[in-house]
Order: C-alpha cells, then structure tokens, then sequence
C-alpha cells in the first residue's frame, strides 16, 4: 500500500498530541453537550448572521480584496491525535439467530428496512409507482385484492417520489419526498386481515432529500419509525429560521406555517468544532423517531450541529452518522462519528479521520465495539457518491466507551491500515466476525469487464489484528452478501454473471463458482438478493438478473426479466431454475407519481416452504421439485387487470 506522509510516530513528534490520546491522560465527558436554551442557539444563528453582513460590507468596499483565510478550528489539536489513513504505516503492498423471519434482506436482523414489498398475515402488500397493491397468498391462495394511491386522495403527487414502506401491526407507512413540498413525506395506511387497504393519514417532515442509491431512508423497530434527516445551514437560510426539523400532519390548504417544530435548542448537539457556514457545509444531523402504535401519528428529534458530508447506519440501539468536513489548499481532511441513541439520550462523539464507503460499512458488534471500514477520499454516500472510492484503506475498531462529548480523536491504534478498495462499484460487508471487501466492480456501469481480469477480494477477521487474506477472483466483485455464515461474492466477467461461494472458518477461502451465462445482476440494492436458509448446509439463493445487453443503468430501471434461483449445498452452487416475467408488453398503468423504479421492481421472496418472484406488476410463484424449480402460476395485479376491492 502507497504512503503519502510520515509514519505515525513521527506524526505524533510534530504534533505533540498522540501521546495523550493512546495514554487516556485526556478525560472526555460522558456524552456532548446540548445548547442550554432556544436563547443560547440563537444567539450562535445572530453571531452568523452579524459575521454575514461583515463580510458583505467588506467586499462592497474592497471588491479587489484577497481572500480571507479560513478560522484556524478550536479543536485541531484533537484532530491531529486521529492520524490520517495514509500516515499510518503498511507492511505490505499485497496481504495474504434471535429475531423473526423477515422477507427483507436487512443489514441488522430486528431493524427492518423500508422496501418495495412486505407481508402482513395472509397477504403482500407492494409499493410501486405511487401505488400500493395487496396480494392474497393464505390459504395456498394467490389473489390480487386491492390498490391504492400511496399519497392522500385529495393531493397532487407532481414532484414526489414514493420510495419505500414499512408495516407496524395493521398501519402501513409509506415514505417519500416532495420536491413541491420540500420534505420527506409519510403516509398512513390501514390494512386489515382481508387485505383491504384504506387512506388514513399524511404527515410532511421538513428535510432535505435522503436519496442515496445505496441506502434506505426509514427504519422500523417495533412501533418505532426512525428516519435519518440531514438540514443543511447555509448563509441565505440563516433569516428565514427554515432548518428547525418540523412536522405537519397535511391537509388540502396546508401551508409552511402549520409545521411544528420537533426539535427544541436544548435537544441540539454540537462538537467543540469552529463551525463556519461561510467556510463550511454546516447542518443539523437529525434523528427523527416517530410513534406508530397510536392513531395519531407523533414524533419527537434529536440532532447534532456538524459539516454536512455524511454516511449513517442503523444499530439496534443507535444511529451513528459519519461526516467529514472537507478542506481546501492541502488540508487534511476532518471527521467525526456521532452516537445518537435511540432512547432519546444525549449523543457522544469521535474525532475520526477518513470515510466510510457507505453503510455497510459499518458494525456495531456484540463485544460493545463499532466497527467502520474507510478510506481517506469517501465522499459520503448521498445520491450516487457512494459509488466510487479512492484513497488508502484501514479499519477503525473502538469502544463504544470511548465516545465521549467529541474533543477527543481515535487513538493510532485502532486503525488497522489495509490494501485499499478503490475504482468504481466498491463493496464491503461484515459477516460474522468477517469483513469482506472489494473494489472496481467494473461491468456495473456499462463498461465491458475484462474476460481475463482477476478480482481482488479481501477478507480479514476484524477483531483480530492479523493482516487480511487476498482472495482472487475469476470476476469482478458487484455484491457480497452473507451465505448463513459464509459469503457469496457476485460479479460480472465478460458477458456473464459469476456467482462465488466463500468459506468464513479459521482462514477464508473460495468455495465454488457458478457461471450464469449471458447476464448480469437486474438490480444493485441489498434487498435484491436473498437467501433462503434451509439448514446448516443448504439453503437457496435469489437474484434479479438480465440479459447481457442493457447497458449503464438501463439494466436496473427497466422491467427486470428473471429471478435466478441457485441451490447452495456444502457452499456448492447449483442452478434450480428462473422465475421469468411474460413477454407481453407491459400494460399502461397510466402512472402519475414514482414512474421510474429507482428503488428496483424484483423480488425473491420466500414465505415459508413457497417460493415467489416478484418482477414489475407480476407475481410468480415456483414450484420446487427437489433441487429444480418451475413456474406454478402467476397473475398480474396491475391497475389495468388486478381484481379492486375497497
């Protein structure tokens, strides 16, 4: 691996300030400090507001001025005691069951994500394109049995996007953004035991757009939806006071004045950092938890004041949002971990340095220690920047206990400087006590891969500090997913998909490959893929998958074709067979909001001993005869053919 800089020790000679950090002589408070009152945060908002129009007079008297050099931060001293991944040392440029069964692939089991399809009881309950439809599949039964709009009956879904839904006893909640609106949107829905769906409610969260093509907005833990809701702070935002989060429970005549406020100063947390909204990207951090076990709907925020750039994952107990807060002219970079518990306590804090690549980048595992993979150029994981990755590589492994009221930093070592994951499409995934990561998936944009390339994965023990094996490939690395305690690494080659089996046991090792020729993945979100444990041994794997010939993003936002089905026995795969979608021409469902699927429109989906896929406006279901599987029937509940009960 490259170096760019001194090696740590001799960082800590110039700075004088690791020392303190790796002897703990530093004692950080428990938690970081909320502003005392509506006054005190004022107060900061006035100062910004004063230092705004300073700087506005100077440049009408001198419009030749220089300009002004940045404020040194109060904290850079804490900084420099996180030493930055490319000064730490590398040795070597080349290094050798608990919660209910869900239907979604979710990174941690117990904190469901929202999806494109659910199950409540008997049925499915699917969100596509500004609708939500109900399949009936008790019973042996497979039913179209109602559709609705996924917005208010009364509102014009011009400019919103429904992205995703989440199912609390019998309220289905719908999220989604409205560019008319400006804010995440969340819908209520009843639903009863014969799946007949009505409208309830509709509650707008001031925000800024959550998109990411890699991560999911909402959460739900028991009745608790959790969202994560970054505001920005920019200097024109400053008079009008528009970045308080706020809710409003909509109505036809709706207007800004009827959003409340959820979030009192005194609920607002901040670092010791110099923050300058005209120096940096400055927002609040917020975690939103809203109450869907009573009728109305009732939600409550906690937030941190930090640079915008941002990556954040979703423990069972805590929210930790990563920002780095970006410098010009040569300086490195600064970042920080927040804690925000999901109890309502106060937050705590970590001087880092680095990224995360996105949230899978993350574990928080049961030994009380957070995990993060990074590297020194993420740019966070908002829209489409979670998909490239550059820079050196190393893993961060501290105590939860070491998060404190955040002026302290990370101690030298507890980063492990790794061979780095770079190029397009990286990926990253912690299974068990493993971390397998990749880079440069190549093919998953539209260039051809390189029939004769040879991938590099990397799997390491992330407890231990032993140097991480290097696993090469006959493919690129597009997914890695968990196969029960093992991984499946997927990738493209050439013009076909190659499916690898991995061995997590005392070292890893490459299992087994199975070639789909002529394909390539039909969709990239982690919800996409699936795998059915059967027993210690076996089980069957799901994926959407294409023909070769979609290029780019094509492949992803069109009707996907297939739903591959691979039988995995002893980490041997083996091809069952494919559920595909009909030939016909889709029928027009005259779609008046969400009308492209950026969030995929396929499916694996097992429930109990069945089989199903779910592929745009259709849903089949196998039939398995032992280790081969066959359609069984299908219908379409598209608006245009579906049986409408309301």
């Amino acid at each position: 691996m490259r170096m760019h800089g001194l090696g740590l020790a001799v960082l800590c000679l110039m700075v004088g300030s690791c020392q303190a950090a790796e002897t703990g002589e530093a004692s950080p408070k428990k938690t970081m400090q909320a502003f005392a009152s509506e006054a005190a945060f004022e107060k900061l908002l006035k100062r910004w507001q004063a230092q705004q129009q300073q700087r506005g007079r100077e440049r009408e008297a001198v419009v030749a001025m220089a300009p002004m050099p940045a404020p040194v931060a109060a904290a850079a001293d804490a900084y420099a005691g996180s030493p930055s991944l490319d000064s730490i040392q590398v040795t070597g440029s080349r290094l050798e069951e608990g919660a209910a069964e869900s239907i979604t692939n979710v990174q941690t089991q117990g904190v469901d994500e929202g999806g494109i399809v659910k199950q409540h009881g008997e049925h499915l309950v699917v969100l596509r394109r500004g609708r939500l439809f109900t399949v009936r599949i008790g019973g042996d039964a497979l039913q179209p049995v109602s559709v609705l709009d996924a917005y208010a009956p009364s509102a014009n879904p011009g400019g919103a996007w429904y992205d995703e839904m989440l199912i609390a006893g019998d309220t289905i909640a719908v999220i989604g953004y409205s560019y008319e609106r400006g804010g995440t949107e969340v819908g209520l829905f009843d639903i009863d035991a014969a799946g007949r769906l009505s409208y309830r409610d509709t509650y707008q969260l001031r925000s800024n757009d959550y998109y990411s093509s890699r991560n999911y907005a909402s959460r739900l833990i028991g009745d608790q939806l959790i969202f994560y809701t970054p505001l920005s702070i920019a200097p024109w935002r400053l008079e009008r006071r528009d970045f308080y989060p706020a809710l409003r429970r909509w109505h036809p005549h709706s207007t800004p004045d009827d959003f409340k406020r959820i979030l009192p100063a005194t609920r607002i947390y901040r670092t010791d950092d110099a923050l300058d909204p005209y120096e940096d990207d400055i927002a609040l951090h917020t975690v939103t938890r809203c109450d869907l076990s009573k009728r109305e709907m009732r939600c409550e925020s906690t937030a941190v004041l930090g640079p915008e750039g941002r990556v954040f994952y979703v423990s069972a107990d805590s929210v930790f949002v990563w920002t780095t807060q970006y410098r010009d002219h040569g300086q490195p970079n600064r970042s920080s971990v927040f804690r925000i518990p999901l109890d309502g306590t106060a937050p705590s804090a970590l001087k880092t340095s680095g990224g995360p690549v996105d949230q899978l980048s993350f574990l928080q595992d049961a030994g009380g220690y957070l995990n993060v993979l990074l590297t020194t150029e993420s740019k966070g994981e908002g829209m489409w920047a979670a998909e490239t990755a550059e820079g050196d590589t190393a893993l961060l492994r501290v105590r939860l206990s070491d998060f404190g009221d955040g002026s302290t930093a990370a101690k030298g070592a507890d980063y492990l400087p790794l061979p780095p994951i770079s190029g397009e499409d990286p990926q990253n995934r912690f299974i068990g006590d493993w971390l397998i990561y990749a880079g440069d998936g190549q093919a998953r944009w539209g260039r051809e891969h390189d029939p004769d390339a040879r991938a590099v994965a990397y799997a390491l023990r992330f407890s231990g500090r032993a140097p991480p094996q290097a696993l090469v490939l006959s493919h690129a690395v597009e997914r890695i997913e968990a196969l029960g305690s093992d991984a499946i690494l997927v990738g493209s080659a050439g013009r076909d998909l190659h499916f690898t089996s991995m061995r997590l046991d005392q070292r890893a090792a490459l299992a087994a490959t199975f070639v789909q020729n002529d394909a390539a993945q039909g969709e990239t979100r982690t919800h996409g893929f699936f795998y059915k444990r059967q027993d210690a041994s076996q089980g069957i794997v799901g994926l959407p998958i294409v023909g070769h010939a979609p290029k780019g993003m094509q492949r992803y936002l069109g009707e996907s074709a297939s739903v591959l089905y691979l039988r995995a026995r002893a980490l041997r795969l083996s091809r069952m067979g494919q559920l595909d979608a009909s030939a016909a021409v889709a029928v027009d469902d005259a779609c008046k909001a969400s009308c492209v699927d950026w969030y995929g429109n396929a499916r694996p989906l097992f429930i109990g001993p069945r089989v199903f896929a779910l592929l745009g406006y259709e849903l089949v279901e196998g039939e398995i005869d032992r280790d081969r599987i066959g359609e069984r029937r299908r219908i379409s509940f598209a608006p245009a053919a579906a049986r409408i009960a309301r």
